[in-house]
């Protein structure tokens, strides 16, 4: 890895609206939220989060590191599946606390550990319909890109309830 990124100090709205510096707002614990796209096409693959130490790790290495919050651990995406994400392009908002990573995915191009391509892979259905009853969900892939026991093996998933 090459020397380690430093972000600048929030010193002004200006600075972090209009300046040439990267000055990233961590919230209240130390996080910053990230939405994943894939490069080519567009499509929303994750949502996550990093803390200081993923998003340098990020930058120096071109792959996707996040924070998990229910590890309590830094995560290097793909780095047990094999389903690296290698980022394109990063990209902060406005007011610098929130990040956007174009990337592609290695291997069959899956991003979800429950083994859809997208960890969006059902649609919420609006409008009166839902009034009153319980909501449900539309299925919007209809097969698993890789089976994650196949990958991850019998263990519990860790980020569930």
């Amino acid at each position: 890895m090459g020397p380690e990124p430093v972000f600048a100090q929030r010193l002004s709205i200006e600075q972090v609206e209009e300046g040439n510096v990267l000055a990233p707002k961590f919230d209240e614990h130390g996080l910053i939220p990230v939405v994943t796209t894939d490069f080519a096409s567009g499509e929303l693959l994750m949502h996550g989060y990093m803390n200081a130490e993923a998003l340098k790790r990020t930058i120096q290495t071109g792959e996707a590191h996040y924070w998990s919050r229910s590890r309590k651990a830094l995560w290097h995406k793909g780095a047990t599946s094999g389903l690296v994400q290698h980022v394109r392009e990063m990209r902060i908002d406005d007011d610098q606390d929130c990040v956007w990573l174009r990337v592609e995915v290695a291997g069959s191009g899956a991003s979800c550990h429950v083994g859809y391509r997208s960890c969006f892979y059902r649609a919420v259905p609006t409008g009166d319909a839902n009034a009153g009853a319980d909501v449900a969900l539309e299925w919007k892939e209809l097969g698993k890109v890789f089976d994650p026991k196949d990958v991850y093996g019998d263990a519990p998933n860790p980020t569930i309830l």
